[in-house]
C-alpha cells in the first residue's frame, strides 16, 4: 500500500491510498458487506456510487460460506465479483458483541457460533490466516472490544490482550507475506474505552510495533458523542502522519465530519443501510422517515441534490408506496441513496480540504443538516 496526503487544512487530510484493486481517495466511506455483500445492493450497483472500498468481516465469512470454499473460489473478490478494494475486519467485534458465550483466554477467545452453536478458539494467528486467504487488500489484526460502560480494570486487561494479540497478528502477518509474496496490508487496532491514559498507551506501543495503518477501535458503543470526538483526536494527535486512519463503526453525517476535522481518513458503519431498511434517508435537511404519510404526493426526489439513481429515477411518494406494500424495491432504493449521500459527504469534505475551506464547508453543512434533527 502506498498512502500519500495531498493536502491538509488544519488536522483535515486528504490522501490517496494505492491499494491492489484501484485508488482510494481519502476521506472515504466504506459500505459494509459483511457477509460478502452489501444487504440488497450488487457489486455493479456499488460501483455506479463510486464505492472505492467496502468491508467484509472474517468472523461470518468463516462461519458461513466457510474461508475454504471462498479460497477456492479464488478469493472474495472473485466470489462476490467485486473488483476493487475489500478491507476485511478481524472478527474481534462480532465474536464479543454476537456471541452469548465466549471465554477469553491468553491465546485468543473460545467463541460459540451463532448459526449453529458449535464452539470455535479464534487466536491472532487464526484470524490473519483467515483474512490473509480471503485476499482483502487491508486486513486487521484481532482484537478484544468492550462496551462503553466497562470499569477500568476490564478496559485494562482487554488493552492488553489488543496488544498481546497486535504482536502475534503482525508476526504471522510477516511469515505468510515472506512465504506467499501477496500484496496486502496489515492495520493495528487502538483500544482502551473512554479511559484517555489506556488509549494513549495503546497508541504508543502500535506505534512502535509499527503498522501499514492504524484504526481506532471500541467507540460509538454506547458512550457519549463528546467523549468519542475527544478520544478520536487523542489518538489521532498521537498517530503517525503518514499512515491512514481508520475510525471503525462510524457513519453518521456529523461524527464523520467531526472525525475529519481531527484528522480521520477512513469510516464504516452498517447505519446507512440498516437505517434504509427501516425507512429512514439522509437527506441535506436531515434525516427523513420515508413512510411519513404526507409523502403520498411528494412528486420530488428523496433529496433533489442528490445524483443517485433512485434520486435521478423515482419520487418520494413512489418510494413511500413501496414501503407501505412491503416491496423490496423500496429497501433497494434507500439503500443506494444512502450509501450516496455518505459517500458523496466524503467526496465532498475531501474537496473542501484541497480548498483550504473544510472548517466552513463543515459548519455549512451541519447547520442545515442539524436543524430540522429528524423530518418525521
Amino acid at each position: 500500500m502506498e498512502f500519500c496526503i495531498e493536502k491538509t487544512d488544519g488536522n483535515a487530510r486528504a490522501g490517496i491510498m494505492k491499494l491492489p484493486h484501484g485508488i482510494v481517495h481519502t476521506p472515504v466511506f466504506m459500505p459494509v458487506g459483511t457477509q460478502g455483500s452489501v444487504k440488497t445492493l450488487s457489486s455493479e450497483e456499488l460501483e455506479e456510487i463510486e464505492t472505492e472500498i467496502i468491508l467484509g468481516n472474517a468472523y461470518h465469512l468463516y462461519l458461513r460460506p466457510k474461508t475454504e470454499v471462498i479460497k477456492l473460489a479464488g478469493g472474495l473478490h472473485k466470489f462476490m465479483n467485486w473488483k476493487r478494494n475489500i478491507l476485511t475486519d478481524s472478527g474481534g467485534f462480532q465474536i464479543f458483541s454476537l456471541t452469548t458465550l465466549n471465554k477469553v483466554k491468553e491465546e485468543g477467545v473460545i467463541f460459540q457460533s451463532h448459526i449453529d452453536g458449535s464452539y470455535h478458539l479464534m487466536t491472532p494467528q487464526k484470524s490473519i490466516q483467515i483474512q490473509y486467504d480471503l485476499g482483502a487488500d487491508i486486513i486487521m489484526c484481532f482484537d478484544q472490544c468492550i462496551p462503553a460502560d466497562v470499569e477500568k480494570e476490564k478496559a485494562t486487561q482487554a488493552m492488553e490482550n489488543t496488544l498481546r494479540w497486535a504482536f502475534l497478528s503482525k508476526k504471522e502477518f510477516e511469515r505468510l507475506s515472506d512465504e506467499l509474496d501477496k500484496n496486502q496490508s496489515l492495520f493495528g487496532i487502538v483500544q482502551g474505552g473512554i479511559y484517555h491514559d489506556l488509549r494513549v498507551k495503546c497508541t504508543e506501543e502500535l506505534v512502535n510495533l509499527g503498522f501499514d495503518g492504524y484504526a481506532i477501535g471500541g467507540l460509538s458503543v454506547g458512550e457519549e458523542k463528546d467523549v468519542m470526538y475527544k478520544i478520536t483526536e487523542l489518538v489521532c494527535n498521537l498517530l503517525p502522519f503518514d499512515k491512514p486512519r481508520y475510525l471503525m463503526g462510524v457513519g453518521v453525517p456529523e461524527d464523520m465530519l467531526n472525525a475529519i476535522e481531527a484528522g480521520v481518513d477512513m469510516f464504516d458503519c452498517v447505519f446507512a443501510t440498516r437505517s434504509a431498511r427501516n425507512g429512514t434517508a439522509f437527506t441535506m435537511d436531515g434525516k427523513l422517515n420515508l413512510r411519513r404519510s404526507d409523502l403520498a404526493t411528494q412528486f420530488i426526489p428523496i433529496d433533489e441534490e442528490c445524483d443517485c439513481f433512485a434520486c435521478k429515477n423515482y419520487t418520494r411518494a413512489y418510494i413511500r408506496h413501496l414501503f407501505k406494500a412491503e416491496e423490496i424495491l423500496a429497501l433497494r432504493l434507500a439503500s443506494i441513496h444512502n450509501l450516496r449521500f455518505l459517500i458523496n459527504l466524503t467526496k465532498r469534505a475531501r474537496e473542501a480540504i484541497i480548498k483550504g475551506r473544510f472548517k466552513e464547508f463543515k459548519l455549512k453543512f451541519l447547520e442545515r443538516y442539524l436543524k430540522s434533527e429528524y423530518q418525521s
